[in-house]
C-alpha cells in the first residue's frame, strides 16, 4: 500500500472540530463519527459533520488516539511536504549539531510530525515511529534522513510498549549503514558512553540536558544523586562538588555509570546499587546530610489512575531529601509524569517542605531541553518539570 495515497475520509464530531481549532493534533476514537472500512490506510482526510475538509491526519484504527493531524491544508501531504517538515525540524537544532554531540532532531507533535522521533548521537541516528500511520512512512523517513544528514547509520528503536496500542510489534534493528552497540557523546564537555540498543528511551535522557548544565551551576559540597541511571547528573556535579554519592536500582545502568566516571577521571564520584526510597530512609536514620541533592525518578504516573500513588511517591522522596539537606542546600527535583502538572508538583514540594519544617526558595522552574519544544495548544508535549530549589 502506498502510504501517500489518500482515498479515505474520516468524519469527526463537533467536539473534535473545536479541539483541532484550539491547536490540538489528536482526535480520540469517541469523537470519530465515520471511518474507513476494509484495509486500514496510513493517512486520511479529516472532515466535519457537513463534509467540510479540516486537513489530513495519520490514522490508527486500533488506537484510542484515532487521528493525529498532519496538516490543516486542503492540499494532499506529499513526500516533498514531509521532507520539508523534517528539514525545518533539523534546521531548528542547527546550533546543537556538532561533532560528538547528541540531541533530538524531531520531537513528534512538537515539530508537527506526530509520533515520529529522531535522535542524533554523534554521526548516528535513532528513529522511532510510534503510530500506525507514522510507521507506514518508516522507509521514506529513513531514506530522507539519510539524504539530508548522511549519517553513518540509522537504528530503529521501536521496542516500546506504546506501539502495542497501535497494533504494532515492538522491533529494533538497523535501517541503514552501521550503528555500533555503543557510541561516545559529549555533553557540556563531559564524555558519556551510550548503549544504542539497551539504553533508556533511545539511549540517553536528552530532555534533561540543559537541566544538568544548570544544576551544575548551583551544586557544591557533598552531593547525592538519586535515580542516577548512567550518571549524567552525578558527573556534572563532580565538577563543582567535593564528593558525589549516586544511587540506582539497576546494576546494568550503574555498570555504565562507572565506565562514564572512569573515562572522565571523576575520582570524587561513588555509585551504589539500591532502591532510592530505602536509601533515603537509611541516610536519614544514619544522620547524614548533604549540600546538594538531585531527584530524577522515572514517571510515577503513566496514566491518571496512577496519579494518587505517584503523588505519594513524589512527596516521600522530596520530603526525605529536604530533611537531608543542610541549610542553604540545593534540591534539583524532577517529574516526567505528564499527568502531574507543574502547579501540582510545586504544591506537592511546598507540602513536603512544610512537613519537614523547612522553607524553600524557588530558584528556577525548568522543563525539557529546547530540542523537545512544547506545541502551543497541546499540553501533552510539555511533560518534564524540573525545579531548582534552595532549602532554608
Amino acid at each position: 500500500m502506498d502510504p501517500f495515497s489518500i482515498e479515505n475520509r474520516v468524519q469527526v464530531s463537533a467536539r473534535a472540530v473545536k479541539r483541532l481549532r484550539k491547536g490540538h493534533l489528536w482526535i480520540y476514537a469517541s469523537d470519530v463519527a465515520r471511518e474507513p472500512e476494509g484495509a486500514a490506510p496510513a493517512m486520511v482526510q479529516v472532515v466535519d459533520g457537513a463534509g467540510n475538509p479540516l486537513g489530513y491526519a495519520f490514522y490508527s484504527r486500533h488506537s484510542q488516539i484515532r487521528l493525529r493531524l498532519i496538516s490543516r491544508s486542503e492540499d494532499l501531504p506529499t513526500p516533498e511536504f514531509f521532507r520539508a517538515r523534517i528539514e525545518n525540524a533539523i534546521a531548528r537544532r542547527r546550533n546543537l549539531i556538532r561533532e560528538g554531540s547528541a540531541c533530538r532532531l524531531v520531537f513528534g507533535e512538537g515539530d508537527l510530525l506526530p509520533a515520529v522521533i529522531v535522535d542524533r548521537y554523534d554521526r548516528h541516528l535513532v528513529l522511532q515511529t510510534l503510530s500506525y500511520g507514522a510507521d507506514a512512512l518508516k522507509p521514506f523517513l529513513a531514506d530522507t534522513l539519510r539524504e539530508i544528514l548522511q549519517p553513518a547509520g540509522i537504528m530503529e528503536r521501536n521496542d516500546v510498549k506504546a506501539r502495542r496500542l497501535e497494533g504494532l510489534d515492538e522491533t529494533q534493528g538497523i535501517l541503514y549503514g552501521n550503528v555500533p552497540d555503543e557510541v561516545e557523546i559529549q555533553e557540556n564537555g563531559i564524555r558519556f558512553l551510550v548503549n544504542m540498543r539497551l539504553g533508556q528511551k533511545t539511549g540517553f535522557f536528552l530532555d534533561q540536558s540543559r537541566n544538568r548544565i544548570s544544576g551544575q551551576m548551583y551544586a557544591s559540597g557533598r552531593a547525592l544523586d538519586c535515580f542516577t541511571n548512567t550518571g549524567a547528573f552525578a558527573l556534572h556535579f563532580a565538577r563543582s562538588c567535593e564528593s558525589v554519592l549516586a544511587v540506582d536500582i539497576s546494576a546494568d545502568s550503574l555498570a555504565m555509570a562507572k565506565r562514564n566516571r572512569d573515562i572522565n577521571n571523576s575520582v570524587n564520584v561513588r555509585f551504589d546499587e539500591g532502591n532510592a526510597f530505602d536509601y533515603l530512609r537509611e541516610l536519614e536514620s544514619a544522620g547524614q546530610s548533604f549540600n546538594t541533592i538531585c531527584l530524577d525518578p522515572p514517571a510515577f504516573a503513566k496514566n491518571r489512575k496512577a496519579l494518587s500513588g505517584a503523588r505519594k511517591g513524589y512527596k516521600e522522596i522530596n520530603l526525605r531529601a529536604i530533611k537531608l539537606l543542610k541549610p542553604e542546600g540545593i534540591l534539583i527535583t524532577s517529574s516526567c509524569s505528564y499527568h502531574m502538572p507543574e502547579s501540582n508538583f510545586l504544591k506537592l514540594l511546598c507540602e513536603a517542605a512544610r512537613d519537614a519544617h523547612r522553607y524553600i526558595q524557588v530558584i528556577e522552574m525548568r522543563g525539557q531541553s529546547s530540542d523537545h519544544p512544547m506545541l502551543s495548544g497541546m499540553p501533552e508535549t510539555k511533560y518534564l518539570k524540573c525545579f531548582i530549589l534552595r532549602v532554608l
